[in-house]
């Protein structure tokens, strides 16, 4: 699929890291041309935008599945998956096939098993794994818990300047929680686990960050013990980045009170100060990544009691829109969501995508910022339903997605 003539979209709103500003976007050979004052040529197609936002495609960091309806639905042109696969990704052959398989309409980077088979154990073959199109280095769901182990991996990401993607829970605390630990989960009768089991594990990964001149990204911080660590860290320069998913800003541990196995997620749901702490982080720039944490999982793994059931969401359709409820909250503006949902995560994958700048690939998509609808599990394009937005009236929504400059749907 390549992109057969030159395409000029006018009349939008471009956002840019500058700001949002009327104007037009060229995109030649499935690369974006020109941006700003532009005009079509003689022989362009073109789309009237109609006042939209013209927006990179997302990236999204950090997902177990390819739901590429649903990722369309979402305004997702590119995903980095994690390495938890069956089988894993911790041989050239698998991270190969998987930066293959989406093209040409959506693009996986596959983040290659940090150790074989993701036991913790063993280095698995990195270095073959990045020649083969491996984008980053991950831990998967688990904590590596032998900082040895753990060194030895950053040291070697250090060498091919590959990111280390961390999960921060610390195994030893967390261990088969299904809550973390206080009023809620007491109330209820599930087992938890503190909080400062993903303090610990920020620090001890950051310890070693400090050590090895790695790059680390830490998938998901969700506590303000744990963005402190972050925060104080960046201060002193270490490379450390964090991300979140929308339902550690948008909900707590209230939302667990029915035993909805949808808020069943990894890590657990926290108080309600965590939550507000993580909101602050995203505003003051500690929180770098907004993803969509994609994890699919159907009625087996979900219609099961609440400690039973399987942690995970599916969250590409609704990433964008609950990210702009941070707009519209004045936490953010809109060319910082689209930094968090964009530009960083293409940063760290070192991919040219994630913004409007020529000679960036041509992954763009019109967004109606203030259009309507309703979260319905019934009717979501990925392979399953576990939303926990299910039923929430939200505003945002792509109306036309363009990756390498070809229309997509």
């Amino acid at each position: 699929m390549k992109q057969q003539r030159p395409l000029t979209i006018t009349n939008g709103r471009l956002v840019t890291s500058d700001g949002v500003t009327e104007g037009a976007v060229r995109l030649s050979g499935g690369l974006i041309e020109s941006v700003g004052e532009v005009k079509p040529q003689d022989g362009d197609a073109t789309i009237d935008a109609k006042g939209q936002l013209i927006t990179p495609g997302l990236v999204d960091l950090g997902v177990f599945a390819i739901d590429k309806p649903a990722f369309h639905f979402g305004g997702i042109t590119r995903a980095a998956l994690m390495p938890d696969q069956f089988p894993p990704l911790d041989l050239p052959s698998r991270v190969n096939y998987i930066a293959k398989s989406g093209k040409p309409d959506l693009w996986v980077h596959p983040l290659a098993a940090a150790t074989r088979d993701l036991q913790g154990r063993e280095l698995a073959e990195i270095a073959l794994m990045k020649e083969a199109g491996a984008r980053g280095i991950a831990t998967g769901r688990q904590w590596v818990a032998d900082s040895g182990v753990m060194l030895r991996v950053m040291r070697y990401a250090a060498m091919l300047d590959l990111v280390v993607v961390t999960h921060a829970e610390d195994s030893g605390l967390a261990g088969e929680a299904a809550a973390t630990a206080g009023e809620m989960a007491t109330r209820l009768g599930l087992p938890s686990a503190p909080v400062e089991a993903e303090a610990l594990a920020v620090a001890r990964d950051i310890a070693l960050a400090e050590m090895s001149g790695a790059r680390v990204h830490i998938r998901q911080v969700t506590s303000a013990g744990a963005i402190k660590l972050v925060r104080d860290s960046k201060t002193r320069g270490v490379s450390v980045t964090a991300g979140v998913t929308p339902a550690h800003f948008m909900l707590s541990d209230l939302a667990t009170a029915e035993f909805t196995t949808f808020m069943r997620l990894s890590p657990p749901l926290r108080i309600e100060a965590d939550r507000q702490a993580v909101i602050a982080a995203i505003g003051e720039g500690v929180i770098d990544v907004i993803a969509s944490g994609h994890d699919p999982r159907g009625p087996e793994d979900k219609r099961l009691p609440f400690a039973d059931a399987e942690p995970g969401m599916a969250g590409a359709e609704t990433l964008l829109a609950m990210t702009l409820t941070l707009v519209r909250d004045q936490v953010i503006d809109m060319p910082r969501a689209f930094e968090l949902l964009a530009g960083n995560p293409a940063k760290l994958l070192g991919v040219e995508a994630g913004g409007l700048t020529s000679g960036y690939e041509a992954d763009l998509a019109l967004v109606d910022p203030e259009k309507p609808w309703v979260v319905d599990r019934r009717k979501m394009a990925a392979t399953a339903d576990n939303t926990p937005f299910d039923g929430q009236p939200t505003q945002g929504r792509v109306t036309a997605l363009f990756k390498g400059g070809v229309a997509i749907g």
